[in-house]
């Protein structure tokens, strides 16, 4: 071939080439300029949004649509955070492109939700979970019609669910939990025939539940945790075709479950007051992961087999057990230490569901609940690390059991006697690396033989960070050959997450020995177990004094009554008790029947040798004084003797240890009754024998007795319950009306905050008018079953629980300030009578109110109210517009002792000791 016509060739490929890339551009140009782009009033509206969110950096230098990603950058993270965006981009000829699904999950955003989401009028699915934004959920998104999913779930917002969101008819998905919200579940919720998932658990809503809601057949899950929901569960939810989760535990449900019934896939009905006999049948299938701990159910034994309930004849071995070791959500692991080898036996069965799974012949677990921040069906309840946690025995942390609602260990055939439980725990899944603020908080109770020992654990804050031991521990008695350690997660902290399984508990190993043995297992590290660690808590169940010995008082006349009292006394039940006899009555105090904590000491149950139960006082250092002083003032107290007053058996002072012997009363204090989860059912009569009952030993105390007392401090903790229901006083004896600046007694003010009386509270006046008052804000919550403490006004008339009964009695509406929980037939003119003697009690005139023995005479019938009610002021003109749960002590002088009012049993321990005994009861 010639050089010419080689030259040639080239010259018409060089050619060909040329024009190839020409028409190449041509049509990359014209493909870009065809491109659908963002509307540009929805750039503008992205600008905006992020500026009312405070994004300080939002990246917009590419189209968010063809990027199908908003990036965004604050301040607080290390590195960029996608956010989805999808858009639809059919509009103008495919030319112009409008945003449907906008997820901002995460993003650590606060503020509230900006007007400019109006500018979005194409949205189908709005999510802005996990964040901070917090102010009321706006009326306008209703105007989003074509919404199928809103999430808001896991922020701080508040008020109520605005009736516009009615308009949402397409929903399918309907977020939100894990938020401050008020008022009840709304209405509207049960026309969104399209519903496939409802979560509003911890929302803050409460019942009732419109029945509508149990008739939505698209629903796939429906998850009402922890809402104080109570009543029946509706038949008509076990016939829902759809329903593969349902979530009602940690409520207050009664009743049974029907017969035919058959339970959803994930059905957890923990802690809850539902009865009657399960049988093995449709309730129990083979695919079902149900949860029913925690409730008043009988079994049959084959039944028990299917749940956490444990079949001791199943696995019995012919030596009973003294020792467990076990290493949760892993493999078989051997520790050796001082003592020995340790076989620390694996439970990594693999095995999911909450059927019970058996290891060797003397232990098995439960696992229980649904991770349903993600769409991952079969759940993993162990997690492993590769990181190195910092611990004597790090091969013990490398795996943990997790668990998204209970986890249950059960030893089984054990040797009965006393046990020292040890349990490791180490935070392997969050990560120090991180901003914790970006984290969920890691919440859960733990119970040991079905009493609460811990309550809101958070590894991460015990242990000082991630990846570092924790070790706690608690002795315990195994009085019928078995031991049982369960973890709850109580829906507390954040449930949506980085990662999936970032909140409910984890647990690392167990040991168990005999507490004879000096070790066992592991070693606790002491340095590991410091002061600032939160201290155990325990609940304050079956009746006790709650924190006894503000002030020591009497003096004078001491000696005399002591004398007295102790020459009438019945042997071994009053007078002086030694050292080695409380000793032995509270099993040298052990931690495990310790019952209170007050601010002057803690209080152990215990038993006298001729079975008496009792209540021992501990006296904290801060209290003591001489004994002979304190033995003639306590002296004067226990003669005090009336049957509607606290019986104080006498005290111990030896070895420079100061303790009181009070009476043991089994139904707690009257506010658990009322507000608690007590499961006393107060019907009529017997809240009319109770308000009598405190009223006549406040006659006892104020003109019966020798000295007369001045209790100060009238509210329903300091109220307790006997077998029969009957009230009974106490901390009295503990204020006094003159006292002696020279002695230990305090001269300040003392009180609680919503029970103090105006002049008390704000001068410093004490009389027995004030006790007056404290006894009427008791008898409002005993007849309307709602605490002043944390009474919420529905409008600014009302900044009180006395406000609103006294605007509803002037419009004769007595009615609408009955406790609605009041079941049968009872007098109305006896409730009457007992809301008007509440009323005129609480006037803000100390000369307009009764005497006691007047109230007496009155609430039995023998005297009729003269006086006109006047408005009840609260705690007088200065502080007529606050609500008392606003008041804190800076609001008072200096020299004021006051307290915010509680429970005698926290109102987070969502488990008495004894949970068979909870029973509640709805009209």
């Amino acid at each position: 071939m010639s050089s010419a016509y080689k030259l040639m060739i080239m010259s018409q490929s060089r050619l060909f080439s040329s024009l190839l890339s020409a028409l190449t551009l041509i049509c990359l140009v014209g493909t870009v300029s065809a491109s659908p782009s963002l509307h540009p009033d929805e750039v503008k509206a992205l600008k905006d949004i992020a500026s009312a969110l405070g994004v300080k950096h939002l990246n917009l230098s590419e189209d968010p649509c063809l990027t199908k990603t908003l990036m965004i950058t604050q301040d607080v993270l290390k590195e960029g955070k996608n956010s989805t965006i999808k858009c639809d981009c059919h509009f103008n000829n495919n030319k112009t492109c409008h945003i449907t699904q906008f997820d901002l999950c995460r993003n650590y955003l606060y503020g509230s939700i900006p007007m400019e989401w109006a500018s979005l009028p194409y949205l189908t699915s709005i999510s802005v979970c996990s964040n901070r934004l917090s102010g009321d959920i706006p009326k306008g998104l209703g105007k989003f019609i074509n919404l199928t999913k809103l999430d808001l779930e896991a922020n701080q917002f508040s008020g109520t669910i605005p009736k516009e969101l009615g308009n949402l008819v397409n929903l399918e998905g309907f977020r939100f939990s894990d938020n401050r919200l008020n008022g009840s579940i709304p209405e509207f919720i049960g026309n969104f025939s399209k519903l496939t998932r409802l979560e509003l658990y911890a929302s803050g809503l409460t019942e009732p539940i419109p029945d509508s809601i149990f008739r939505l057949e698209s629903l796939s899950d429906l998850v009402l945790r922890n809402m104080n929901l109570t009543g029946p569960i509706p038949t008509t939810i076990w016939d829902l075709p759809n329903l593969m989760t349902l979530d009602l535990s940690f409520n207050r449900l009664t009743g049974e479950i029907p017969a035919d019934a058959t339970a959803q896939k994930y059905t957890y009905l923990a802690g809850n007051m539902l009865s009657g006999k399960i049988e093995s049948g449709p309730f129990l299938t083979a695919s079902t992961n149900i949860d029913l701990s925690y409730n008043n159910f009988t079994w049959s034994p084959s039944c028990r087999e299917r749940t956490y309930e444990y079949d001791l004849e199943r696995n019995s071995p012919s030596v009973d057990s003294r020792s467990l070791h076990i290493n949760c959500g892993g493999p078989d692991v051997t520790i050796k230490n001082s003592r020995g080898r340790f076989l620390y036996e694996g439970d990594n069965s693999g095995l999911t569901g909450s059927a019970m799974t058996y290891h060797g012949k003397n232990w098995g677990y439960s696992n229980t609940g649904d991770f349903m921040d993600d769409a991952i069906t079969e759940d993993t309840y162990s997690v492993s690390s590769d990181s190195v946690v910092s611990a004597k025995y790090p091969e013990l942390y490398k795996t943990a059991r997790r668990s998204p609602l209970s986890l249950a260990y059960f030893a089984f055939c054990f040797e009965n006697g006393s046990y020292n439980v040890k349990l490791h725990f180490s935070e392997i899944q969050f990560s120090d690396e991180e901003p914790y603020s970006r984290l969920a908080k890691r919440f859960f109770n733990i119970y040991v033989q079905g009493k609460l020992i811990w309550e809101d654990f958070n590894i991460r804050v015990e242990a000082n960070g991630s990846h570092k031991e924790v070790i706690k521990e608690v002795n315990t008695t195994v009085t019928d050959n078995t031991l049982e350690i369960r973890l709850y997660w109580a829906g507390k902290g954040t449930t949506i997450n980085p990662k999936r399984g970032n909140y409910g508990s984890l647990i690392s190993a167990i040991s168990v020995c005999p507490s004879s043995e000096t070790e066992c297992g592991v070693e606790v590290q002491t340095l590991l177990v410091t002061k600032e660690h939160k201290p155990r808590k325990y609940p304050l169940i079956l009746g006790i004094t709650t924190a006894l010995i503000f002030s020591l008082a009497f003096l004078i006349f001491g000696a005399f009554y002591w004398k007295k009292c102790v020459k009438n006394a019945d042997a071994g039940k009053r007078g002086s008790f030694s050292l080695k006899q409380l000793k032995v009555a509270t099993d040298n105090f052990d931690p495990l029947n310790k019952i209170g904590e007050g601010g002057f000491g803690s209080v152990y149950k215990g038993r006298l040798p001729d079975g008496t139960l009792i209540a021992v006082k501990k006296l904290s250092s801060k209290s003591r004084q001489g004994n002979k002083e304190f033995v003639n003032e306590i002296g004067m107290i226990a003669c005090l003797q009336h049957p509607n007053l606290v019986k104080l058996y006498g005290c111990c002072c030896e070895n420079n240890q100061l303790l009181l012997v009070y009476e043991y009363l089994v139904n707690n204090c009257l506010a658990d009754a009322l507000f608690g989860r007590s499961g006393l059912k107060l019907e009529w009569g017997t809240r009319h024998k109770i308000c009598v009952g405190i009223a006549r030993g406040l006659v006892f105390l104020h003109e019966d007795s020798a000295v007369k007392i001045i209790h100060r401090d009238i509210k329903g903790t300091n109220v307790l319950l006997d077998k029969d229901l009957n009230s009974k006083i106490s901390d009295f004896g503990l204020a006094r009306l003159h006292e002696d600046e020279k002695s230990h007694i305090t001269t300040r003010v003392a009180g609680t905050i919503g029970y103090m009386a105006p002049e008390y509270a704000m001068r410093g006046h004490l009389t027995e008018k004030a006790d007056v008052y404290s006894f009427g804000v008791v008898a409002m919550e005993i007849v309307s079953g709602k605490s002043n403490a944390n009474y919420t006004p529905d409008n600014e008339c009302c900044v009180g629980l006395l406000d609103w009964a006294f605007v509803l009695q002037k419009k004769g509406a007595f009615s609408e300030i009955l406790d609605p929980k009041l079941e049968g037939v009872f007098d109305v003119l006896e409730a009457e009578r007992m809301i008007k003697v509440s009323l005129l009690c609480s006037n803000k005139s100390p000369s307009l109110r009764p005497t006691m023995s007047e109230v007496v005479k009155i609430l039995e019938g023998e005297t009729e109210i003269q006086q006109t009610i006047s408005d009840p002021g609260v705690y007088g003109d200065e502080l007529r517009f606050k609500r008392s749960s606003e008041i804190g002590t800076s609001s008072l002088p200096s020299d004021y002792i006051v307290s915010i009012p509680s429970s005698c049993v926290s109102t987070y321990d969502l488990y008495p000791l004894s949970p068979e005994s909870i029973v509640f009861s709805r009209p």
